[in-house]
């Protein structure tokens, strides 16, 4: 018996937790409700995040504490960090509490004023406060952040955001050059077709509220640390790759010095974050795009900047940009 077939849940995996029936019918055959896939897995933390109400309801009728700890968190916590509302109440109606301390001194409960449905526990957490007037900025930004960017597709993108410069600026600090204009049109038409040692020298550069954005819809080349190294001189650069393979990774330059590398925006909030780090996680959660922008203080209004067409494609020097 392998690991992930211990406990009754062989074969399970994330869309299994939507099918009640079948989970009842484990259940019901002795499939442990307190252990998934052999390890310290908690069945319930799944469902909070993956599954329907009825299978959280379900499993939260069977498990001896439904404020047991996965990882440090609580279901309910994982279901409000996973936006997802109807489970996250089917767990409050199961007993589990709101007002369970989490991640840097954030409960459920008033994290969830920050997100989607901030009634979501109307009535079951009145002795919290409510969030500041600095807290309520944060996430109505995120609110108006990911209405304007909407359904993003941006796999295998790179993007550098820089704080306080315009396009402009940015372009004489890169020192790039207009890129030929035949050339991006063969490029945009078919970006993989092109060899990478000349296509990552090419990005479009777009002014937008607080910053810039360097884009480039088909590789890596903002994010490479000789880009942010030249445009974070006095001021920040979050830098992102969508990568196809692996996922999405975030950088971070401040004056010239990389402050954080292989980062992982919109994953959500980590045990060591403090209070202001777990709220804006988890206003942009599954928003790396969002986060991205959001971390220089950019306030885009489109997607323009993340895809194009931007206000200027150009072509950077040819150099080292992996020395910094």
């Amino acid at each position: 018996m392998t690991g992930r077939d211990a406990g009754g849940w062989a074969g399970m995996d994330y869309r299994g937790w939507q099918d009640h029936e079948d989970v009842r019918r484990r259940l019901d055959a002795g499939a442990d409700p307190e252990r998934w896939g052999g390890g310290s897995s908690r069945p319930l933390h799944r469902a909070a995040v993956f599954g329907s109400p009825e299978v959280v309801a379900e499993l939260a009728r069977r498990v001896a504490d439904v404020d047991a700890l996965e990882n440090g968190t609580t279901a309910l916590w994982e279901a409000v960090v996973a936006r997802r509302s109807e489970n996250a109440r089917a767990l409050a109606a199961a007993g589990a509490d709101p007002g369970w301390i989490g991640y840097g001194g954030w409960t459920p409960g008033r994290l969830s004023l920050a997100g989607p449905e901030p009634g979501l526990f109307t009535g079951l957490h009145e002795a919290q406060p409510g969030l500041t007037e600095a807290e309520r900025a944060v996430a109505e930004e995120g609110r108006r952040l990911r209405a304007a960017l909407g359904d993003l597709y941006y796999d295998g993108t790179g993007l550098a955001c820089v704080a306080g410069i315009d396009a402009e600026e940015a372009i004489r600090r890169l020192e790039a050059t207009p890129a030929d204009a035949e050339l991006m049109t063969d490029l945009l038409a078919a970006p993989y077709d092109h060899d990478p040692d000349e296509s990552l020298r090419l990005v479009g550069v777009t002014t937008v509220p607080g910053g810039c954005v360097v884009t480039q819809p088909w590789g890596y080349g903002p994010s490479m640390p000789g880009v942010h190294t030249r445009l974070s001189a006095g001021t920040v650069s979050y830098g992102l790759y969508a990568n196809p393979k692996s996922g999405n990774q975030g950088s971070i330059h401040r004056d010239g010095v990389c402050e954080g590398w292989d980062l992982h925006p919109g994953g959500g909030p980590n045990p060591e974050d403090g209070p202001a780090d777990v709220l804006f996680s988890y206003v942009h959660c599954y928003q790396a795009v969002a986060y991205s922008l959001a971390y220089a203080g950019l306030r885009p209004t489109d997607t323009r900047a993340i895809l194009g067409p931007p206000d200027h494609w150009v072509e950077l020097p040819d150099r080292d940009y992996w020395a910094t």
